[in-house]
């Protein structure tokens, strides 16, 4: 969109807009939610409801039928859209072109800035908000289509497709389809491509018998709970048709919530002006862990540059690390819009919330998570019993806002499991940038390294270790079952008194991402260390540490 759209609002509160581009027009419908969706980001996660409009219906009309429907109610409990499309072609959807689908996704976008079902890109270099676009998660496609629209869905959609995802172009083919009232023949070629039939022929039925493995037919729509039941149940994450996690299944609590935080004068965040803010999050347990007054380790988690906090916990795969091992993980939202001492009041609050065991509190993040997590290092090391920084750094003694910090610490012990790629277009590990050699030399000051680090990027050519520059004390090297062709090598490092609290690790075929696999084994570094009261890290003899990979 070349502008914002002008945006109507219902007597009742929920809003509407409209745009029109060269082939498809849009309407958006914006109902109410319970959610804290001002503070926490949901577009990662809530459905991206796409309704293939059999005519162009007014504002009153979307509206109703999104009502009547059970639209309005799944939007609703994910603080989402009903999005509405239809074709700005003579003829309607039997003369449409066959690309609407590819067109609506180069207009569909996830951001950090978002309101009213439009989501608004930030261009960090000129720091501020550029283009506005339609808010929908390409990851979450789910097509519905009834009558003319159905059928034009039936021949073009049910393929692969290739156009603008959520990580750059490729296979963006719908996580679902939703078809009621079919009068021509589907052509389906993707078998993993969940399909709900509604009202359609025995004949048709068949066909889509015989393309799908995922296949639902109904004599009549029961919108909601066929969606939960299962539309919701998959999404499609680069092109693989992965199963939605149900969080009351395995036992886990999926909670969005905020704090209100003292906004700090180093902030230079939107909230920089204010004499306080809310920082979102959004937390993970297993339920019943801290019944009792039991308490549990807690990891802060940070998000990457553009993301957010359900995509973080999703794609690192940190919600079933704690699942797994019984702790409270809290991804927060928007962190690039807090300081590093807001982090910490943020910890404090959710003390006095949630059960947590003060000896054991931990921080990782991806991207510019890293970094906020480098941050608190210099900052606050003696907050947390280890940390897990991964895939970036800034310089060293500068926060996420790229400032200096004053008299930041070198010389608090801090256990460190940090993990970059071999092959990501930005610097994250030594052979890639000078800062990332500062980074490594920062971690073997403050933790004692035994061995000097007097490495020289220009000597790079020369280095023994061709990624760090030197070896570790000892080194292990094991494939990521998860990723054919990956390999995570560990380089550890003998701090004075026989301890290990450095490990560094590269994985190879690795772009700029995070995964299960390498934070899994974070876990493993940072769970055997404890700040005790006195200020002093308990756990880490160097045999211990190499056990955890041997």
């Amino acid at each position: 969109m070349d502008k914002m759209p002008e945006v109507s609002t219902f007597s009742d509160g929920t809003k509407i807009w409209e745009k029109e581009f060269e082939k498809f027009a849009v309407k958006v419908y914006v109902p109410h939610t319970n959610q804290p969706a001002d503070i926490v980001n949901f577009g990662f996660r809530a459905p991206y409801l796409m309704i293939f409009e059999e005519k162009r219906m007014s504002f009153d009309e979307a509206k109703a039928f999104a009502k009547e429907n059970g639209f309005e109610e799944i939007a609703s409990g994910l603080a989402g859209s009903v999005v509405f499309f239809s074709p700005m072609n003579e003829g309607g959807w039997e003369k449409a072109p066959d690309d609407i689908y590819q067109e609506i996704l180069e207009e569909t976008r996830i951001s950090q800035y978002y309101r009213d079902g439009i989501a608004i890109t930030y261009d960090r270099f000129a720091k501020k908000l550029d283009k506005p676009y339609i808010r929908g998660a390409v990851l979450r496609t789910y097509l519905y289509g009834y009558g003319a629209s159905a059928d034009y869905i039936a021949k073009y959609c049910m393929k692969t497709i290739e156009g603008q995802g959520l990580y750059g172009r490729g296979d963006v083919t719908p996580a679902g389809c939703i078809l009621q009232g079919l009068s021509v023949l589907p052509e389906i070629s993707r078998r993993d491509l969940p399909v709900v039939s509604i009202g359609n022929s025995e004949e048709i039925n068949e066909v889509l018998k015989k393309g799908t493995d995922y296949l639902l037919i109904k004599d009549k729509a029961e919108t909601v709970k066929d969606f939960h039941e299962f539309v919701e149940r998959h999404r499609r994450m680069v092109g693989n048709l992965e199963e939605q996690v149900d969080f009351d299944k395995i036992g886990m609590v999926c909670e969005p919530s905020f704090v209100t935080v003292k906004t700090t004068p180093d902030n230079r965040g939107d909230d920089k002006d204010t004499e306080h803010h809310k920082i979102g999050y959004v937390a993970y347990y297993n339920r019943g862990i801290m019944d009792g007054g039991k308490k549990v380790p807690l990891v802060m988690c940070f998000h990457g540059g553009g993301d957010s906090a359900f995509i973080m916990a999703s794609t690192s795969g940190w919600y079933r690390i704690a699942q797994k091992n019984n702790f409270l993980l809290i991804c927060v939202e928007h962190h690039m819009n807090s300081t590093a001492s807001e982090a910490v009041e943020m910890i404090g609050i959710l003390k006095q919330k949630y059960s947590i065991d003060e000896t054991r509190i931990y921080s990782t993040g991806f991207s510019m998570g890293g970094c906020k997590t480098w941050d608190l290092m210099q900052e606050y090391p003696q907050i947390f019993a280890a940390v897990a920084p991964m895939d970036a750094t800034f310089e060293v003694g500068c926060n996420v806002f790229a400032d200096p910090v004053p008299g930041y610490h070198r010389d608090v012990t801090l256990p460190v499991f940090y993990a970059g790629g071999e092959i990501t277009p930005l610097p994250e590990l030594p052979f890639q940038a000078q800062k990332c050699v500062d980074r490594m030399g920062y971690v073997f000051e403050a933790n004692h390294v035994i061995k000097p680090y007097n490495v020289k990027l220009e000597e790079a050519a020369n280095w023994q270790n061709k990624i760090w520059g030197i070896d570790g004390d000892a080194s292990y090297s094991f494939p990521n079952p998860e990723r054919e062709g990956s390999i995570l090598s560990l380089e550890l490092f003998e701090s004075e008194g026989g301890k290990c609290y450095s490990v560094f690790a590269c994985v190879g075929n690795q772009m700029h991402e995070v995964r299960h696999h390498t934070c899994e084994n974070a876990w493993k570094f940072l769970s055997c260390f404890r700040r005790l009261p006195d200020g002093t890290i308990e756990g880490g003899d160097m045999e211990t540490i190499k056990s955890l990979y041997a």
